[in-house]
Parts: structure tokens; sequence; C-alpha cells
């Protein structure tokens, strides 16, 4: 089995769709707006610094998961899905897919944001396989808490190393296609390493490397 693993936000996608079902939390009253909003946006920027606290991110952005029922949960991200996400698709991203889907290739979606949020969207791209991070859920409801090690940074090696063993496969002839220096680790472990209209410190060490960098967004 020869993988394709993709990061999502800001590779597949053209925005970050952890930040955006915060923003529409905010637009749709579900949160307190101004404040919500002064805070996602500070994790941002965090994110894109490389200096995020991931535990104090997930506090923050699973605790709504914790006040609704799963149907109110369902009709959100329904909501979420269509107003904000399917216009974010890049637009090379379905043409890419379908490459290495017609290669016979496993394609994997590994990223930080989490399952609830992310679930959705992989079957909207056709992606067979998802590594999340997993918000835990007691008796049908989330708790606010994660569970298993976050996938952010180091975390997804660990996470997708599990997957391999899991699966009986290998990083033979692997690539990963990000726009994040946040997932230098895991560039350095596939084959084929693909930066994908890669943030400044990405676009700095892909070029250093003699890493492929492409686009997807235009």
């Amino acid at each position: 089995m020869r993988l394709a693993i993709f990061d999502l936000d800001n590779t597949l996608l053209t925005d970050d769709s952890d930040h955006l079902w915060g923003e529409y939390l905010a637009e749709h009253g579900i949160v307190d707006g101004a404040h919500y909003r002064e805070q996602n946006d500070r994790f941002l920027e965090a994110y894109k610094e490389g200096t995020l606290d991931i535990h104090r991110f997930l506090r923050f952005s699973l605790h709504v998961l914790t006040e609704h029922d799963p149907g109110e949960l369902a009709r959100l991200r329904a909501g979420f899905i269509e107003e904000k996400i399917v216009p974010i698709v890049a637009p090379g991203a379905p043409a890419l897919l379908a490459r290495h889907r017609d290669a016979g290739e496993h394609l994997m979606i590994i990223t930080a944001t989490n399952r609830f949020v992310t679930e959705p969207i992989a079957a909207l791209l056709g992606v067979e396989s998802l590594l999340a991070t997993e918000p835990e859920q007691r008796d049908g409801r989330y708790t606010g808490d994660v569970t298993g090690t976050p996938c952010f940074r180091e975390g997804k090696v660990e996470r997708l190393e599990a997957w391999l063993a899991d699966n009986d496969a290998t990083l033979d002839g692997s690539s990963f296609y990000s726009d994040s220096h946040n997932d230098l680790p895991l560039l350095e472990r596939v084959a084929r390493p693909v930066a994908v209209d890669p943030d400044p410190m990405l676009e700095k060490t892909a070029r250093a490397r003699g890493w492929a960098i492409i686009s997807l967004h235009h």
C-alpha cells in the first residue's frame, strides 16, 4: 500500500476549517461573538508563529461541543459545511486527489483539526482515511477532553505510526502535502514531501532541501 497523505487546512482547503468553525459559531450567535473571535484569532496567530499550545487551544475549541446535544451539533455542522467549507475547497485539490487515487494509492488526510469538524470534510473530498484530533465522548455527549494524542506536529507522526502498525503498512513511496512549517516532523519522514502554497518558513525549508513546491489555490 502506497500512501498519499494530505494536510487539510490551507492545503486541500484554502482556509483553516478550525478557525472557520469558530467564525461560524460566532456569526450564528452560538457563542459570545466578540470575545470568542478574539481568542479564536489569537490561537490562529500562535499556530502560524509555531507557538500554539495545542492543549489550551483544544480546551477552548472543544468546549462548545459539550453544550449541545448530538442532534443540534449535527444541524450546526451541516450548515457549517455548506456555508463555509464547500466554497473553500482548493481549486487544484480534486484533480490531485484523483491522480493519486487513479495511481492506486491510499488517500489519507492527517490534520490537527478535530474529527467532529473534519470527518464530513474528508467525506466531501472522497478521502477514505482520516487521522484527526479525537474529541472524547461519554454516553453520547462530548466531554471537552481529547482521546489519545492530539494530531499536531510530532503528534501527527505518532498517530501515523500507530496507523501504519495497525494496517501492516509502511511509508515506502509515500507522499505528504502540507502548507505549514508545523508539519515539518512528518514532511521529514515521507519519501516525497511536497510544500503546498507554503508559509514562508516552510517555503524556505523546502527550497533549501529541494522539495517540490506546488500551488493548489491558484
